[in-house]
């Protein structure tokens, strides 16, 4: 049993699957059933991946389900968000895509079957009161006034309030189970409420809506799913879920098996609080790539293989836990390591003159463009007169350990030449705008023709022919690691998330990149096109992650 990308890791939801199967419990059928209230982020990720490996691994099929059971907040431009993320993800559906509204009817149906059965009723009490007469964790609840309520004058309530006749909070239709269980999501559960309110798909047709306990299991019961994947928080409500199976004329018993959600360190995982950033403008959009969200990931670089990488490398346990974010980082590092062509680029820009080279001469420089990858071959630089460096690697007093440029020091240019900078011009204010330097002819490639061994290594980028571009480079968006417990996530946003360098120039070789596009930027880190704001004449690139591999150091500190 394996999915698309080789062999599937043992965890204890495979072991319980193939347990099922082999005592006849198939074929396999799983879900995955996104709320359209938001964009999907890396915490989604991890169910994507499991429900729909988990399905490929059995031979079986896994179903898209849209639950759109609050139309409160729902839109049909997230449900087009969703499906767009799966399919960049690597995953199909095929034609299982579903609705929870396209079971309202018979969802509806069933409510008066649970209702006639004495074993459903239209509770008037408030909301207040409802949340009084539940009890507590110590304390058993106590009955509804109208828990007795005769089943003919609940049908009768129950068709009114669909008519529309009744205010939101007026009544609610229950399940009878146990006020007295000590799981407290058994207290007589809430099956429908009074929304008053449109629906991206049904429009004005219903007042009421079906609750989640009420129409995930019947919905997943009536696609045939045989398995029903949540994370921990549903653990409770795994009893309510199998009680409408039970107690309901339905053509499957599906089975709900809980997982620990993914925690990633310094991300925050909640849909209502990426909104408030969203709505705020703490960030530009969903998309912003200092987000979670699926589409940010995508828009700064991140490959749908490396995400899966990711996600199979957290693996599927019982207990939460947070996962460090530079395993992250590293699966995307890996990837593009492997397939990102090499290319030079100046962030913040300092002129070097080469003064003893001639005026009118160029040179096209050959470079390879990824030494991972035997097969990307090279392409050819041009080197001439003048030159940009990064203003970085320059420095008037360096310390001991500099083997980067200063006055009188020898430097080699990746590809092109050795050259010792012999002169300092600087501005009105002493700000450094252009060294002189000369080089040494012989050492065409990079290397002394003596043999004296320089340590230096700068990459550079031609003035005369380079690119104009903007460069984004992001940090973590907070800087506190674990966010779960923060009330204020305010206190804990990065100043320095987002840095532009909107002088920089990019070697002219990217002149023909485009959307999505990634390459290794010589000594600076992974960076891809921006998809929004790059034109042909004016580059825009967001950096998808640095160079330096610090999983290694994460581990071993474990």
């Amino acid at each position: 049993m394996t999915d698309a990308d080789g062999a599937a890791p043992t965890d204890f939801i495979r072991s319980r699957v193939q347990k099922d199967v082999a005592e006849g419990r198939g074929p396999v059928v799983t879900r995955f059933p996104p709320e359209p209230n938001g964009f999907l982020h890396i915490g989604h990720c991890k169910a994507i991946v499991l429900n729909f490996s988990i399905a490929q691994e059995f031979g079986g099929r896994c179903h898209l389900r849209f639950d759109d059971t609050n139309p409160l907040k729902e839109e049909t431009r997230y449900v087009e968000s969703i499906r767009e993320d799966i399919r960049w993800l690597g995953y199909d559906w095929g034609n299982h895509e579903y609705r929870a509204s396209d079971y309202f009817e018979k969802l509806y149906e069933l409510a008066q079957l649970l209702v006639r059965k004495g074993k459903a009723y239209v509770c008037s009490l408030s909301e207040a009161e409802i949340r009084e007469y539940r009890g507590t964790v110590t304390e058993p609840g106590k009955n509804s006034p109208y828990r007795d309520r005769p089943a003919d004058e609940s049908i009768d309530l129950l068709e009114r309030m669909k008519r529309g006749e009744f205010s939101e909070g007026a009544h609610t239709l229950r399940a009878k189970i146990d006020m007295a269980s000590p799981n407290m999501k058994m207290r007589d559960p809430l099956m429908y409420r009074i929304r008053r309110v449109r629906h991206h798909e049904t429009g004005d047709r219903w007042n009421i809506y079906p609750m989640y306990d009420f129409a995930h299991p019947v919905s997943d019961a009536l696609e045939g799913v045989t398995h029903s994947f949540c994370t921990l928080e549903f653990e409770n409500n795994r009893e309510v879920y199998d009680w409408f199976v039970a107690n309901l004329p339905l053509p499957a018993e599906p089975r709900q098996i809980e997982f620990a959600r993914l925690n990633l360190a310094h991300t925050l995982m909640s849909k209502r609080k990426l909104l408030e950033l969203v709505q705020r403008g703490v960030v530009d959009g969903w998309d912003d790539p200092r987000m979670p969200t699926v589409s940010a990931l995508r828009r700064r670089g991140y490959t749908p293989s490396s995400i899966r990488s990711f996600v199979k490398r957290v693996g599927v346990a019982r207990a939460d836990n947070l996962v460090e974010h530079e395993l992250l980082e590293f699966s995307v590092r890996e990837e593009l390591n492997r397939t990102a062509p090499r290319v030079m680029a100046v962030l913040d820009p300092i002129r070097l003159v080469i003064e003893d080279y001639p005026q009118d001469r160029e040179e096209m420089l050959s470079a390879i463009n990824n030494p991972e990858d035997p097969e990307a071959g090279e392409r050819q630089v041009p080197f001439c007169r003048e030159l940009f460096i990064e203003r970085d690697d320059f420095m008037d007093d360096p310390p001991k350990k500099w083997f980067r440029l200063a006055p009188g020091r020898e430097v080699r240019l990746k590809h092109a030449y050795l050259v010792t900078c012999k002169e300092v011009i600087r501005d009105g204010e002493g700000r450094v705008t252009e060294l002189r330097c000369t080089h040494d002819p012989e050492s065409r490639g990079g290397e002394a023709p003596d043999g004296r061994k320089v340590k230096g290594t700068l990459h550079w980028v031609s003035a005369r022919h380079a690119l104009p571009a903007t460069v984004r480079l992001y940090d973590h968006l907070f800087m506190e690691r674990d966010l779960s417990a923060l009330e204020d996530v305010d206190t804990a946003l990065n100043p320095d998330s987002k840095t532009v360098r909107d002088q920089a120039r990019v070697e002219a070789s990217l002149a023909d990149a485009v959307s999505g596009d990634s390459f290794q930027f010589l000594r600076l880190g992974y960076f891809c096109v921006d998809s929004k704001d790059s034109r042909p004449e004016h580059l825009v690139f967001n950096r998808t992650v640095g160079l330096k591999d610090t999983w290694a150091k994460v581990k071993n500190r474990a």
